[in-house]
């Protein structure tokens, strides 16, 4: 009597990480609306599928973004643009967000963004990478630190927006209620 083992081929999966292209803009915005709901910041996308359009792939785009596809399917995005440091006299690399769909988290997809921005940063000199993380998303801090990343304790983050921005323009500071 014969038994036949049969044998099952363990497949490791594809992740590629590639630059956002013209034609992702509903993708990219779709990842925006699921980062937001993950930060509790739903109500505050105004963004529309023209305007990433435009600001990702229009004549002088300012903005990247990285995609993550595992197997095809994307699961993630990194975006991301240049800043500048007058002490360092050199651009820098500041990450706007990153986000990694649930059920791909704990696989290093995450690593692998920061892998990849750094490596973009050293090939074009950059003195340094940089980003926010909101005070409660422990885990995403937990992360940082294991990356070796210092946080900024000493910095406060300011913000101008809509009508603010409109009266500073002015010359009419000075809060309005």
């Amino acid at each position: 009597m014969s038994t036949q083992a049969t044998l099952k081929k363990e497949t490791t999966p594809q992740l590629v990480m590639r630059d956002a292209q013209d034609g992702d803009a509903g993708l990219i915005l779709q990842f925006i609306k699921e980062l937001a709901e993950y930060e509790k910041l739903s109500d505050a996308v105004t963004a529309t599928e023209t305007e990433i359009a435009n600001t990702f792939f229009g004549a002088n785009p300012r903005v990247h973004a990285l995609i993550a596809e595992q197997d095809g399917v994307p699961v993630g995005f990194a975006v991301y643009f240049y800043n500048y440091s007058t002490f360092q006299g050199k651009y820098g690399i500041y990450i706007e967000d990153v986000y990694v769909r649930e059920d791909y988290r704990g696989a290093g997809i995450g690593k692998q963004f920061f892998q990849a921005l750094s490596q973009k940063a050293l090939d074009e000199d950059c003195g340094r990478v940089q980003w926010w993380v909101l005070n409660w998303n422990k885990p995403s801090i937990d992360f940082y630190h294991k990356l070796g990343a210092t946080p900024m304790d000493e910095w406060t983050v300011f913000r101008m927006e809509g009508d603010v921005i409109a009266r500073v323009a002015a010359n009419n500071p000075g809060k309005q209620n």
